[in-house]
């Protein structure tokens, strides 16, 4: 057990490679990124059997997690390379100007100091151990203390050690990246509190983030807690769509929600249309699809437990009625692919149901009417992702639809599943809350390197004493105010 000297002496030790990390040239930590990516894929052969056996997770699904956590890693490490990312800007100085002379001011984005990252336990690698948070608050500047999580500690130790690799390699301090493992909350209350900490990432339950997010803010000095905590994900299915292809639909979204047993954070778990016989074929059609989904083990024991309490909460409902499930043994921890659905009215007035049930398990909830349709969509708290199933006449009469879910979620999808998020520079993966803790920012793509930086001006500098990024004579990716005019 991890006690409070021991998470002490952790982040005096993050504190002090911190001052030495935040001066390493970005070039010199996209060498260490790219070591980590090529350690993680040269200990692949030996990664997988261990995750496997300690997810329930298959090898192609493990397999492309390894590519996707290395190729982000590369990915934070071109954008280093590439330098605009710190946003620098140069405003020179105009010593005539009247009435007042202007001084010269510069800016740029910092680290803030030692990151608290706690894995995941539905991605053992791409948001885990070496995941988005730690490379992201690595390609930043700062330093890392990772608490892994207990449903795969094996392979997280194991992904420790090819960071302690590289930072060997390269000559950079060890206590870079730090790894505790230790269960119970007391400990990432410890590590949340300590007054060396400066930010904090997280993915998991909303009562685990929003856990976080309370302990940072009671803290003297309050700081930034980038919580994922979860997501329905709701697909509006219009009556132009579903008139048209209601068949390839419903194979589709089975698919998506039993997709890796339902263990995405963008599992379309709730599904919104209209009455009519269109969507009396579809919710049939869904049903059987629904039905063929051979259950498989969830990811452990704490999650397959989890999730036969809310399914059967879920189910018990006023209103809810089972539509269609899968064969499987729950006793032996499967997540029984489920389809329910209930009437607009009593979903209107039970808040319950709005509750994740994080696994195969998906609600189809039936308007009366447009009216009642756009009600529920009024309804519906801040979203990771929300879908709108729709053929072309369908946006003269549902364009203010589009309006609604936009301000609800942080991605929108037309024609398309939620899951399935493409590690790219334009992905954003956040949602207003209760999905994150704050909307502004994606754990996913590039832009997650933002949660970790602040900006900072420097007034009136000697060139010598000013960051490579600032100094005039570098012009990679600044932009600068010369006599009051922008040039790159």
């Amino acid at each position: 057990m991890v006690s409070q000297n021991d998470v002490d002496e952790i982040l005096n030790r993050s504190r002090n490679a911190f001052l030495i990390f935040k001066n390493v040239p970005g070039k010199k930590r996209a060498e260490l990124l790219r070591a980590i990516a090529a350690g993680i894929e040269g200990s692949a052969a030996k990664l997988l059997p261990v995750a496997m056996r300690e997810t329930n997770l298959p090898e192609p699904r493990l397999a492309g997690e390894v590519a996707r956590t290395c190729n982000q890693l590369r990915q934070f490490a071109d954008m280093l390379v590439e330098g605009s990312w710190v946003e620098a800007r140069i405003d020179t100085a105009l010593p005539d100007r009247q009435p007042v002379p202007k001084p010269d001011i510069r800016k740029m984005m910092v680290p803030l100091g030692p990151v608290v990252v706690f894995g995941a336990s539905n991605f053992p690698f791409a948001y885990s151990t070496a995941g988005v948070d730690t490379a992201s608050a690595l390609a930043a500047g700062c330093t890392v203390v990772l608490k892994g999580h207990p449903a795969h500690p094996e392979t997280s130790n194991a992904v420790a050690d090819v960071f302690s690799a590289a930072l060997a390699q390269l000559g950079l301090p060890s206590d870079t990246f730090l790894h505790i493992q230790s269960p119970g909350f007391d400990v990432g209350r410890m590590l949340v509190q300590h007054p060396h900490t400066k930010a904090v990432g997280f993915t998991g339950s909303f009562s685990g983030g929003k856990a976080l997010y309370d302990y940072a803010q009671q803290r003297k000095e309050p700081i930034p807690v980038f919580s994922e905590m979860g997501s329905i994900n709701p697909v509006y299915l219009l009556p132009g769509a579903l008139k048209s292809r209601s068949e390839q639909i419903a194979g589709q979204y089975a698919a998506s929600v039993t997709l890796s047993v339902g263990q995405f954070c963008t599992n379309p778990g709730l599904l919104i249309a209209i009455k009519s016989q269109e969507l009396d074929l579809f919710s049939a059609q869904l049903a059987t699809a629904i039905g063929k989904t051979a259950s498989a083990p969830m990811l452990h024991k704490g999650i397959a437990e989890n999730y036969s309490k809310k399914r059967t909460e879920a189910l018990s409902q006023k209103g809810v009625t089972l539509l269609g499930q899968g064969n499987g043994d729950a006793d032996a921890g499967h997540g029984i692919p489920t389809l329910a659905t209930v009437g607009g009215k009593d979903f209107l007035e039970n808040p319950l149901l709005l509750d994740e049930v994080f696994g195969p398990y998906s609600l189809l909830v039936q308007a009366a009417n447009q009216d009642e349709l756009e009600m529920i969509a009024g309804s519906v708290a801040g979203q990771l992702t929300t879908s709108i199933i729709a053929e072309q006449s369908d946006w003269g009469q549902f364009g203010s639809l589009l309006q609604t879910v936009s301000e609800k979620a942080g991605r929108v999808i037309i024609n398309g599943v939620p899951t399935g998020v493409e590690v790219c520079p334009s992905m954003h993966h956040g949602g207003p809350f209760p999905a994150t803790t704050d909307a502004r920012f994606s754990s996913v793509g590039i832009d997650a390197v933002k949660r970790f930086v602040r900006p900072l001006s420097f007034q009136n500098f000697p060139e010598q004493l000013l960051p490579e990024e600032l100094k005039t004579d570098n012009p990679l990716g600044i932009w600068r105010l010369f006599n009051n005019q922008w040039k790159r």
